[in-house]
């Protein structure tokens, strides 16, 4: 399965939709979607992975990167996360720690 990244504006957030596997083939799509999302100074982002059927390292690590780089920036980047082997994916490694995440949109883009 391929995966889909879109981006979209909500307020001053900008809000990153991810359909599909996110995997070694596929976080590429997503990287470079976050990266030209940065680049362009967007650096308040919600990723909302509540269509992903499936994450790897190599995802996390896409996530991970782009985490540090707004953070660098004085930025912010939220998860949205509502399936519970995906939300494992971060237990595991104890991004859960590092990552703020959340189980709705709505929930992200209200938090402050």
């Amino acid at each position: 399965m391929d995966v889909s990244v879109t981006s979209r504006a909500s307020g001053d957030r900008t809000v990153v939709d991810v359909t599909g596997e996110i995997d070694v083939y596929t976080a590429p799509a997503l990287r470079e979607e976050l990266t030209s999302l940065i680049d362009n100074e967007n650096t308040d982002l919600v990723v909302d992975l509540t269509a992903v059927s499936f994450m790897d390292s190599t995802g996390l690590g896409v996530l991970v990167g782009a985490l540090k780089k707004v953070r660098t920036l004085g930025g912010d980047l939220r998860l949205v996360i509502d399936q519970e082997k995906i939300l494992k994916v971060f237990r595991i490694t104890a991004l859960t720690q590092v990552f703020t995440i959340h189980t709705t949109l709505d929930e992200a883009l209200a938090h402050e």
